[in-house]
């Protein structure tokens, strides 16, 4: 059979679990008539399907004919791609909304824009004031941003761009480490009154279900191979994968499975720790009540200090605090990972 998983990180699998509730909540706040809100910041940690959720929530508005979709590199200088791919775009439009080649040509980039536009920000502004009277918005999308001079320029042109009434929205990706740093920069507090949409495991009975769909398992069995997903996007990808080379037989596959996750995923996201955050893992994964006391007193913290690292372990999407009393970890067979490697 063709094998309908994926291990490519950021591809849209041919096969995959919908996460209807944040795609529509996104979807509907920027289609509304009114504009209560035109930035959203999805975080999660690393193979857990934001690119998938900003790709399938891109492909919607692309879909559209009063949408532009702009996707921006975070490496780049951001101001002058977005002025570029807008003149771009603009131009495959001229039939459906009657736009004149000529006043687009003045804003390309490198153009004698003489007394026209001052800069880019200005040519911008009037690019987009020019799709407002034709009804027409723009979705600008940046996957996995980092705080970085072309990110913290981009961001404050865009809060201008919001200032001035304009139809432009700004959909983001990113680790929590690199979406917080961003907020925290003096400059970009306006970030912290966006909605952040922090990405849950994917729904078990979801995934026992295309598991039982593709492999022809039994109920009971689909579950168990769910189970051993974690609901983590990648694992799902990573377990179905595997066992469709090994003939629909995912016990099999367990070994190399977790081979997948160490090499593709885990060991990552180890090394992007700092110590104390990897003290406290060990703590976790060493403690076989998992009660935070008990955990507390094998890494030697009291609550003020325990306490920051528990919250930025359970932001990171590392850590499940939603038991009251208890920390567990929510990525599949990781506690295994985390003693293998201590």
């Amino acid at each position: 059979m063709n094998n309908p998983f994926s291990l490519i990180f950021g591809k849209n699998p041919k096969l995959s679990i919908d996460r209807p509730v944040e795609k529509n909540e996104i979807i509907e706040s920027f289609s509304s008539e009114t504009i209560n809100q035109q930035i959203y910041l999805i975080t999660a940690i690393r193979g857990s399907g934001k690119t998938v959720l900003m790709t399938e929530i891109s492909e919607y508005f692309k879909n559209k004919k009063n949408w532009l979709v702009v996707e921006l590199n975070p490496e780049i200088d951001m101001r002058s791609s977005l002025l570029s791919k807008l003149n771009s775009i603009a131009g495959t439009m001229i039939k459906n909304i009657n736009i004149n080649l000529s006043l687009f040509n003045i804003f390309t980039i490198g153009a004698n824009l003489e007394n026209k536009v001052t800069d880019i920000e200005t040519a911008i502004c009037k690019v987009l004031e020019y799709l407002k009277k034709r009804n027409i918005r723009v979705l600008i999308t940046i996957d996995e941003v980092v705080k970085n001079k072309n990110t913290k320029i981009f961001s404050s042109m865009f809060q201008i761009l919001v200032r001035n009434d304009l139809p432009v929205f700004l959909l983001m990706t990113g680790l929590y480490d690199n979406i917080k740093n961003l907020q925290d920069e003096k400059t970009l507090t306006f970030l912290y009154r966006a909605p952040r949409i922090n990405l849950e495991p994917l729904n078990l009975n979801l995934i026992a279900l295309k598991y039982q769909e593709v492999f022809n398992l039994s109920e009971a069995e689909a579950k168990k191979m769910a189970k051993l997903s974690g609901g983590y996007a990648f694992g799902f990808q990573a377990l179905g994968y595997l066992t469709v080379k090994h003939n629909g037989d995912y016990k099999k596959a367990i070994n190399e499975y977790k081979i997948y996750l160490e090499e593709y995923s885990y060991d990552k996201i180890w090394s992007e720790l700092s110590e104390n955050d990897k003290n406290l893992i060990i703590s976790i994964a060493k403690t076989k009540s998992k009660l935070v006391k008990d955990i507390m007193a094998c890494c030697n913290l009291d609550n003020n200090h325990f306490n920051p690292y528990r919250k930025r372990l359970i932001n990171k999407g590392i850590v499940d605090g939603s038991h009251r009393g208890k920390l567990t970890f929510i990525l599949p067979l990781f506690e295994e990972y985390v003693l293998e490697n201590s």
